[in-house]
């Protein structure tokens, strides 16, 4: 069962700043019908202020719609809501109308103020929100200025002083460029956000690129030489032996003796590729963690330790770093090492668990020890808790999963240490 707030926890960061910014666009109707519509009842007759209420709710109403497709828009999900945007227009423009001719034959008094506020109100609302769904300052420029020298011509019908109309299409100008400046830097603040997460995603692709290149250009050099002799001296042994040479045997040797070395380089590069060096593993988590955004923390020594104990936790720290870029949310990951009792003990320690499954286990469905944070599989071959486990139990090792606190994942490995590597590496650690 989802813990209450889980919706909200499984959001990544950008989603989070959308979701936020959405609603607030919506809040801004909602400020609309608070102060432009409620604020009636105490300024006028109830029939005249439920009146004007249900124009500024059904205008707030128009106004979320045209924002939320705007976002849409923006974000490349929908086509531009032209339709949407037309229609607040000609919402605005009855709500306006509408409110001049109360003002103008209505009682005077306090239905005066109540009927101005409300038209000079939506028309600077409907100016920033409109905004939202035009590209190019001139064309949001000319959206305001449009509202703006509208408020002015609408006032004539009142018989108003020529500037009493100039100072109200002032305001309007002014009101509507604010709420249309706070808007546009909404969307900026939310666009640059995504692209931010983009890039966190492009350095993870270009380093996991990067890693193959090197490996492919390390077989290289290991095969293409090789390769190249094998083809030369296997065609001279074709010669020799077409001539009957008895040296084509012996060129046929030294072609089964390459062969036989270049199959021990490239285990020796595959092997190199697979194993891992704790302390090698420990500063590139520090270093991709840090480009992620993320603040890490990494203490203990790893000095003394065996070469197998240093692959099996080096893997250890690498699936748990990947797992946070891919699938968590994690503000801060601390990494241990630590010597106690004989025993190595490695913990990865992360605050981005996103929800809690029915097993009591974070991450999506899909049983225990799948995890947004540490823990969880990444799709790689040997990968996951599964896979790290194996690789521990090779070296006597066990390991450990699971939440800590609110929010927070730990993964703890533990590897038995011989006699001697023990001495040597508490003889460093002291």
């Amino acid at each position: 069962m989802r813990r209450p707030g889980g919706w909200w926890r499984v959001k990544s960061t950008p989603e989070k700043v959308e979701t936020y910014t959405r609603w607030s666009f919506h809040f801004f109707g909602v400020i609309e019908i608070l102060a432009l519509g409620v604020t009636a009842y105490g300024r006028t007759g109830v029939g005249l202020a439920t009146a004007l209420c249900l124009l500024v709710t059904a205008h707030a109403a128009v106004c979320m719609l045209v924002s939320a497709r705007a976002l849409d828009w923006t974000r490349g999900r929908r086509p531009q809501p032209v339709r949407q945007m037309w229609a607040l227009v000609v919402v605005s423009a009855v709500v306006s109308t509408t409110a001049v001719v109360i003002a103008e034959r209505g009682p005077s008094g306090e239905v005066e103020t109540a009927a101005g506020s409300v038209y000079g109100g939506v028309l600077c609302y409907a100016a920033g929100v409109i905004t939202l769904g035009v590209r190019g300052w001139r064309r949001r420029t000319a959206v305001v200025g449009a509202f703006a020298v509208g408020a002015g011509l609408l006032t004539f019908p009142l018989e108003m002083p020529l500037l009493a109309s100039v100072v109200l299409a002032g305001l309007v100008m002014v009101t509507g460029g604010f709420l249309a400046v706070t808007s546009i830097f909404s969307l900026w603040l939310l666009n640059a956000v995504y692209a931010l997460d983009d890039a966190k995603e492009t350095r993870v692709r270009l380093a996991v690129a990067e890693e193959r290149l090197r490996f492919g250009r390390d077989l290289h050099d290991v095969m293409g030489r090789n390769l190249a002799v094998i083809a030369l001296k296997s065609e001279l042994a074709v010669q020799l032996s077409r001539r009957g040479r008895p040296e084509a045997v012996e060129q046929m040797i030294e072609v089964q003796r390459i062969a036989q070395e270049s199959q021990r380089e490239v285990r020796d590069v595959v092997r190199g590729y697979r194993e891992a060096a704790l302390e090698v593993e420990l500063a590139g988590a520090r270093g991709v963690l840090s480009a992620a955004g993320i603040v890490s923390e990494v203490t203990g020594e790893t000095a003394g330790l065996p070469a197998e104990v240093q692959s099996a936790l080096g893997w250890v720290v690498r699936e748990a770093t990947t797992n946070v870029l891919r699938h968590g949310d994690a503000k801060k990951v601390a990494v241990t090492v630590r010597m106690s009792e004989g025993r190595v003990v490695l913990t990865v320690e992360n605050d981005g668990v996103a929800e809690t499954t029915g097993d009591g286990l974070p991450g999506s469905p899909g049983g225990p020890g799948r995890s947004a944070g540490t823990g969880g599989t990444s799709g790689t071959g040997g990968a996951g808790l599964s896979g790290l486990r194996e690789r521990l139990s090779a070296v006597d090792g066990t390991l450990e999963a699971g939440p800590v606190g609110r929010g927070v994942f730990r993964l703890t490995a533990e590897v038995p240490l011989p006699a001697a590597a023990a001495g040597a590496a508490l003889g460093v650690a002291s």
